[in-house]
């Protein structure tokens, strides 16, 4: 503001407009920082995805789990089985989330990957939403993006191998580090958020709120495995559970048009 030329008694005020913020800055970077995906929101939102994500973290890890259990040896008891192997799991998610994190930090500072961030926010609710119609037992689409990870455990199954049978506390964890690298396109979805934070602090954060989500099913697997799978496979649960995962995904996909366009 400025004053301008006086006359007689009066004040002439001029104002000059803050210029108007181009079109392409309400991309998904602003969406995540500022609109819906912000925060606290963020983390609830992981944090659903991987309790809701249940009835297929029941199907794909509760068998490993029960596995890992058969060839304890007499010295461990199963309760340090099933908390190091979950211990050992969150680890690598988090691992996982500050290392994208870290990326997309790297990313985030240059305004020509504005395009990439895009891209990456509706990759993120993309999969999401085929998980969700997966979980509903809808579509299969979702196991065909999982098999992207199968060249990284490959490398990585030779040193589980080494690991079993498990005979002692520490290779419980060193299971559950490797655990965390199986192919799972509830991670997939949850690390495309990581990688969108644009931060490690909160890349590791984000995944660590989707691993505590995960975390009621697979203990409760582990101890009492025969009723929650039942329960979890149930069909109207998994309906349920999965269409609350693909009409979540769906709603910030059409949140992300409304602010973009």
């Amino acid at each position: 503001m400025r004053l301008g030329k006086q006359r007689g008694q009066s004040i002439t005020l001029f104002y000059k407009m803050p210029p108007r913020p181009p079109h392409y800055c309400y991309n998904a970077l602003t969406f995540f920082r500022h609109g819906i995906m912000s925060g606290d929101i963020t983390l609830l939102t992981l944090f659903l995805i991987g309790f809701f994500g249940g009835g297929h973290c029941v199907g794909m890890c509760g068998g490993l789990s029960s596995a890992f259990a058969l060839q304890l040896p007499p010295h461990i008891k199963r309760f340090w089985l099933i908390v190091l192997l979950n211990a050992g799991r969150i680890s690598s998610y988090i691992t996982i989330g500050v290392l994208l994190g870290l990326l997309g930090q790297i990313g985030i500072s240059l305004d020509q990957t504005r395009w990439l961030q895009n891209g990456l926010f509706v990759a993120a609710n993309v999969l999401l939403l085929f998980l969700g119609l997966y979980l509903a037992g809808l579509s299969t689409l979702a196991t065909k993006v999982e098999s992207l990870g199968r060249p990284v455990w490959r490398r990585l199954n030779p040193l589980l191998g080494r690991l079993l049978p498990i005979q002692s506390v520490p290779a419980c964890f060193g299971v559950g580090l490797l655990w965390g690298w199986l192919p799972c396109g509830l991670v997939y979805s949850a690390s495309l958020y990581a990688l969108g934070s644009g931060s490690a602090a909160q890349g590791g954060l984000y995944m660590l709120a989707f691993a505590l989500g995960t975390l009621p099913n697979l203990l409760a697997m582990g101890f009492f495995a025969g009723q929650l799978k039942s329960f979890l496979q149930h069909r109207s649960i998994r309906l349920a559970a999965g269409l609350l995962v693909a009409g979540w995904a769906l709603w910030q996909l059409l949140q992300f048009v409304r602010h973009t366009f």
